[in-house]
């Protein structure tokens, strides 16, 4: 191994420890914490080639970490549904797309509805309307991860508009990214970009990434949950606000 790539595994461990960290105290943001720190270093569809390991190895681990999974698969199938189903149509129309300007537009959508959390503005989805809405959004999920390599939007916004409490809220987050990075794995791997030349960043990634998470989450079940709340739409609002200037800053 020559010194540069020991520096880049340096810093893929230093972006995934801080990263793990972030996702067990709010349940999300590894892509965006990632693919920012690691933008400046290689491409984001390499950055999002070595995010898929680590990414669905935390979110199993979390959508398993709770009492919730038979509820949560039964109010949120619909929705997995259409993650695979955007997933497929992102990899047919958007094989070459440039997502950097989507994924600016996505940070602004997320800052906003951040900033209306704070504000205590609040959705809600009618249980009857959920399996439609579900899938719908599941699908924009799905081809918005093909184009950004993000897949918080609109998941987040669902999910929250469900009402969960806090763990309930991680661990739904947890399942629906699991489903969401092993769709995006397969639609990297039918592009040619997952490849043995990300096996040593991914598992460095993957050991960095294990070892934040439960720091985060130690940390997580000190906090009230009105004060969990409080941090969690903050974090969003600084991952969007991080996204929408990405490549301007």
């Amino acid at each position: 191994m020559d010194i540069y790539f020991l520096y880049f595994l340096a810093a893929v461990a230093g972006a995934y420890l801080a990263a793990g960290f972030v996702k067990g105290v709010i349940g999300m943001g590894l892509p965006a914490v990632v693919l920012g720190l690691l933008g400046l270093m290689v491409t984001p569809a390499q950055a999002a080639a070595i995010l898929i390991v680590p990414s669905l190895a935390t979110n199993v681990w979390q959508g398993l970490s709770g009492s919730a999974l038979r509820e949560l698969l039964r109010r949120l199938w619909p929705m997995f549904l259409g993650m695979c189903t955007g997933t497929f149509i992102g990899v047919l129309t958007l094989p070459h797309g440039n997502g950097e300007w989507a994924t600016r537009w996505l940070g602004l959508v997320l800052a906003a509805y951040a900033a209306l959390g704070l504000a205590k503005v609040h959705f809600s989805v009618p249980e009857r309307a959920q399996g439609w809405v579900g899938f719908l959004s599941g699908t924009a999920s799905g081809v918005i991860a093909v184009a950004t390599g993000m897949f918080a939007i609109p998941t987040v916004f669902y999910i929250n508009a469900l009402g969960f409490e806090r763990d309930r809220l991680v661990q739904a987050l947890g399942l629906s990214f699991s489903v969401a990075t092993a769709a995006l794995g397969v639609a990297l791997y039918g592009l040619g970009e997952l490849n043995v030349t990300v096996a040593w960043p991914a598992l460095v990634a993957l050991g960095a990434a294990l070892a934040g998470m439960p720091l985060g989450q130690r940390l997580r079940g000190r906090i009230a949950p009105e004060t969990f709340r409080l941090w969690f739409f903050i974090a969003l609002l600084l991952l969007g606000l991080r996204l929408a200037l990405r490549g301007l800053i």
